[in-house]
């Protein structure tokens, strides 16, 4: 009986794109996740939460916004828009790393991830409209967001790296500590998620006071994540420190310096957006920070290991026939 023959399959003994290509798909997959978190604080910040009133159509008459709906419909469609562009990259990482000889399943896999959490997302980002801005689907659809640069990264980082096991680069306590970092700087970013629900942007026209706010002080909150901030470059100088002193690998050492240089800057930003009122374009630049600095933290634990190259993936057996010089290694 022949194996099922799949587009997939088709297309992969047609084209066999490179290794450099696999990176490049997989770095605008990347770049793409951070943009669009760009742009979703960005539709927030100029009021436009609910530029179109309803989801998956922007008004229950038309698809695209009206000329009635004015500046505000156009941001949000707009972002509606960039979410195709996320996907179309996100679909190009995919059969990069599906037709690419050898081929590497987990990349693939990594690829498919990022689908569905970009497909989870616009559902998340449907009911935050269907729902008012509701505060807490508004944090949600950020943090999600977050998780798709998290495996976005994951996906760029790994096409620098072989499919063997990992191994530690570095004593274990080395590993953990790296982790308790990641940890803290992902509770950072949940927190300034909780300060802008219950801050001065809800997403709507300031004299709407139909959009729903997180009920906990504004100022308390601030102070929680100021704390957080406070441990985050406590703890960013402690592993700069250690690395030295252990000689981690000349990249890891490289990678904590940049987070305390992001973590600095984003220090700055969130004070003076704070004693400014938080203008809109700083709110904006520190959400860029924010993405940023999390990106930065992910890829400590990463430049800690080692992963040597594996036995390819075995081809499907059309596709070893049609050309069995291209699984071998």
């Amino acid at each position: 009986m022949d194996p099922v023959r799949t587009p997939f399959s088709l297309l992969a003994e047609r084209w066999q794109p490179s290794a450099a290509m696999v990176r490049r798909a997989a770095f605008t997959a990347l770049v793409m996740s951070v943009v669009i978190v760009v742009t979703g604080g960005a539709v927030r910040l100029t009021a436009s939460g609910l530029g179109c009133t309803t989801w998956p159509r922007c008004t229950d008459e038309s698809l695209t916004p009206t000329p009635e709906m004015g500046f505000h419909g156009i941001v949000e469609f707009t972002n509606r828009m960039l979410t195709y562009v996320l996907s179309a990259a996100v679909g190009w990482a995919i059969l990069a790393a599906r037709c690419h000889r050898p081929w590497r399943r987990s990349l693939t896999k990594l690829g498919w991830a990022q689908f569905w959490l970009v497909m989870s997302n616009a559902v998340l980002g449907g009911i935050t409209v269907l729902t008012g801005l509701n505060p807490y689907t508004v944090a949600l659809h950020l943090i999600a967001a977050m998780g798709l640069v998290w495996v976005a990264l994951l996906m760029w980082e790994r096409t620098k790296e072989g499919d063997g096991p990992p191994r530690p680069a570095v004593a274990r306590p080395i590993v953990q500590l790296s982790h308790v970092l990641v940890t803290v700087i992902g509770l950072l970013v949940a927190a300034g998620t909780l300060v802008t629900g219950a801050g001065h942007h809800p997403g709507t026209p300031k004299d709407n006071k139909l959009v729903p706010r997180i009920p906990i002080d504004y100022d308390r909150l601030t102070q929680v994540h100021a704390d957080l901030a406070f441990v985050s470059v406590g703890l960013a100088i402690a592993v700069i420190f250690v690395f030295a002193a252990v000689k981690a690998p000349p990249a890891a050492r490289a990678r904590a310096r940049e987070l305390f240089a992001v973590l600095l800057v984003q220090g700055v930003l969130g004070f003076v957006q704070y004693f400014t009122d938080v203008p809109e374009i700083l709110v904006g630049l520190h959400m860029l920070g924010a993405t940023l600095t999390w990106i930065a933290a992910l890829r400590i634990p990463l430049a800690l290991r080692v992963r040597e190259d594996a036995p390819a993936t075995p081809l499907p057996a059309q596709t070893q026939t049609q050309a069995p010089q291209a699984a071998t290694v």
